[in-house]
């Protein structure tokens, strides 16, 4: 007997009925109807973008179990919702969105030795020395390897990711550290690998933490005199992800710390995941002996989107959100959005917001003035440190070089652009550049900036480095 979205959808029902309350029942499932089925797909009909959101936090793993009993582990389940009477349209329309198959993280169990400090007969069936702990992952289930799309740009980052995933502690990538610009998916690939982990090895402790609450915890530790149960803590993980390392500059008991925890981990086969706005050879303020171990393992770079992979996130982008755009707007949109993951999203949303709440249709207009503000906005996003690597990198040096003291011809000039253009296009002062372009005082900088303008007008050769430089700050 062939299958049709009716039959399928019934034998889900009777499947779902069983196994939860009949209040919930009817609320939540009678009012659904089955739509369409293709392939191992099925279409089904809700009544309102809460009635969605509801099923997929609370139901969804149920939904999950009955559609693979009927269609098989390929099954797919799509909703289709019913907007009535929406910006003035006299008929209802319809908004597609897939599901998204995941339910939130839960706490993970795990056994931590402590003191007895009691002397009392214990449970002979509880072990001594150990009592169970419950630990958050503190991982995002929304950033996943499904929606971080491959492209040039992420292709090494994302295959090295999808490599430790599959065998957390056992490759040599150990650290991972990914680094690379603001908005450029760190964070997103590294929640993705953890999520990841806990699919494929659930009885593995994950956690997830930024590097500014680690030093926060730190320091309450010192001031509880409980260091050691802050180390011992730690040492319980089967994989820790510390975001935006680059925090633990400067903080030498956040690093020493940290160091011991790290050895711990690595020596023990733990797998550790950093991720940073710089390389390693860029980071300042960090003890040589941790930089040492970050470069243990691979140092991946997340680089800008080209092209082809901005057009695709926007795609899924609006895929997701069940939204429906001419190709031209994307294409206008990922043409003149190039700086970062984040700001294209940030676009794209806005764009369909703008349409959404001014009840506006979605035109080449509208997306020309809402990029035009996001554009300006993101051009002005331009730090010290991103203008010395850009300069670095043109002049094939090494940050060290360019901020040294040496009266090399070719590294004083391409110090005094540095310069330049810090003057240009941030609000430091010419002192607080000084001191992050090589410790110089103001009257450097100054003398810089007048060397350049003069150099521009009497040097072809040199008009064309500025020419070239300014071109890669604000493409």
């Amino acid at each position: 007997m062939n299958k049709t979205a009716q039959s399928v959808w019934e034998n889900c029902l009777s499947f779902i009925k069983d196994n939860i309350q009949d209040q919930a029942y009817k609320t939540w499932f009678e009012p659904i109807k089955s739509v369409e089925l293709t392939d191992n797909a099925l279409y089904i009909q809700v009544p309102s973008k809460f009635f969605y959101e509801w099923l997929e936090e609370h139901y969804v793993k149920l939904l999950k179990v009955a559609l693979t009993k009927e269609l098989g582990k390929n099954a797919k389940l799509l909703y289709k919702i019913r907007m009535e009477n929406t910006y003035g349209n006299k008929q209802p329309f319809t908004e597609q969105l897939p599901s998204a198959n995941r339910v939130p993280m839960k706490p993970q169990e795990v056994d931590a030795p402590f003191k007895n400090l009691n002397p009392e007969l214990k449970n002979p069936f509880v072990i001594p020395g150990i009592r169970n702990l419950k630990i958050e992952s503190q991982l995002n289930a929304n950033y996943s390897f499904d929606n971080f799309l491959e492209g040039d740009s992420n292709r090494l980052a994302r295959s090295a990711g999808m490599a430790v995933a599959n065998k957390p502690g056992g490759t040599s990538f150990n650290p991972l550290l990914i680094f690379g610009g603001v908005g450029l998916g760190k964070t997103h690939l590294a929640h993705a690998i953890g999520v990841e982990i806990k699919d494929k090895y659930p009885e593995k402790t994950v956690l997830y933490i930024s590097a500014e609450i680690f030093t926060q915890q730190y320091i309450d530790s010192v001031k509880k005199n409980n260091r050691n149960d802050f180390i011992h803590f730690y040492q319980l993980i089967d994989v820790l992800i510390i975001d935006d390392v680059q925090f633990l500059s400067g903080k030498s008991g956040t690093q020493d710390v940290f160091f011991h925890i790290f050895n711990y981990l690595h020596q023990n086969g733990k797998q550790v995941i950093l991720t940073s706005d710089k390389a390693p050879v860029d980071m300042q303020d960090i003890e040589q002996r941790l930089l040492s171990r970050f470069k243990w393992g691979l140092s991946a770079e997340l680089h800008q989107p080209d092209y082809e992979t901005r057009i695709s996130i926007l795609k899924n982008i609006l895929y997701r959100d069940g939204v429906e755009i001419p190709e031209e707007i994307i294409e206008y949109v990922a043409r003149n959005i190039k700086s970062n993951v984040r700001e294209l999203e940030g676009a794209i949303i806005s764009l369909i917001a703008q349409s959404s709440f001014n009840k506006k249709e979605v035109t080449l207009e509208l997306a020309k003035s809402v990029v035009e503000k996001f554009v300006k906005n993101v051009k002005r996003e331009i730090s010290i440190d991103y203008i010395q690597k850009i300069v670095s990198d043109y002049f094939q040096l090494d940050l060290e070089t360019l901020q040294s003291k040496t009266r090399k011809r070719h590294v004083v000039q391409a110090r005094q652009l540095a310069m330049f253009f810090a003057k240009k296009f941030t609000k430091a002062s010419l002192a607080n550049i000084g001191s992050q372009i090589g410790d110089r005082d103001h009257a450097t900088v100054l003398h810089a900036c007048k060397t350049v303008d003069n150099l521009m007008a009497t040097d072809k050769q040199f008009k064309k480095f500025v020419d070239d430089i300014n071109k890669k700050l604000t493409l």
